[in-house]
């Protein structure tokens, strides 16, 4: 028999889960569609493609949002997921943002994308954690 701190600690990790993986394939797969697929940029491919979550995720936590990530996700929700118009409508609008939230003169998104660069960072620090 389980005490009741016991259900009530496992049914709050329940209720949590879906909470916890934002990352969501469809918006990437549009991000792919339109900046990756047809790219004459070798290098930017093959880094888009290695950094595949990363272009809006940092760290191992799909929880932790880059820069690029956090922009996304104050447009789109997981009501939004099979949405692919609105999915490309936020991708593009957000491509327009400077790519530092408090600097209207840091490179855009779109400007990132354009010199070969992911949005949200270099991949080098995209794979760590963040602070």
């Amino acid at each position: 028999m389980t005490s009741p701190l016991c259900r009530l600690l496992f049914a709050s990790a329940i209720v949590s889960l879906p909470l916890a993986a934002q990352a969501f394939p469809q918006f990437h797969a549009q991000f792919k569609d339109l900046y990756i697929k047809d790219s004459e940029n070798a290098d930017w491919v093959k880094l888009a493609n290695k950094a595949k979550c990363l272009v809006c995720h940092q760290g191992k936590s799909k929880e932790n949002l880059n820069p690029y990530g956090h922009q996304v996700h104050e447009l789109l929700g997981p009501k939004d997921k099979k949405n692919v118009e609105k999915i490309v409508a936020a991708l593009k609008e957000v491509a327009e943002l400077p790519s530092v939230a408090d600097d209207d003169t840091s490179p855009t998104f779109a400007d990132r994308i354009a010199e070969g660069k992911l949005p949200g960072g270099e991949l080098e620090e995209l794979v760590k954690d963040p602070e």
